[in-house]
């Protein structure tokens, strides 16, 4: 699982030549904590894009950026643009099938 951080952010999900699924998360947020074992399975399962997490504790200078309200968010990111996202704690049937409807 990629870790990101405002030194790699750019590199990782605005120039990446895959999509990119980023989690925006925190240590305190109990949905958060309930949707990161689904997130990592699901990252090893789907290879044809790139799964990310990036902690808006941390960097909130990033969440910010993209609008961030409410934790978790996952915003999926195509060639260096948001492209879609979701909200919310999602069982993994549920996040799969949304995930690869966005990334269709």
């Amino acid at each position: 699982m990629l870790e990101l951080t405002k030194d790699n952010f750019d590199k990782e999900v605005l120039k990446s030549d895959k999509p990119v699924i980023v989690d925006f998360w925190a240590s305190w947020c109990g949905p958060c904590r309930m949707m990161a074992p689904v997130f990592e399975e699901l990252s090893k399962e789907m290879s044809h894009a790139k799964f990310a997490k990036l902690d808006t504790e941390a960097y909130p200078e990033i969440a910010s950026h993209y609008g961030i309200m409410s934790i978790p968010s996952l915003l999926v990111f195509k060639k260096g643009s948001e492209a879609d996202r979701l909200m919310g704690y999602m069982p993994k049937p549920v996040l799969k099938q949304k995930i690869e409807k966005m990334l269709a």
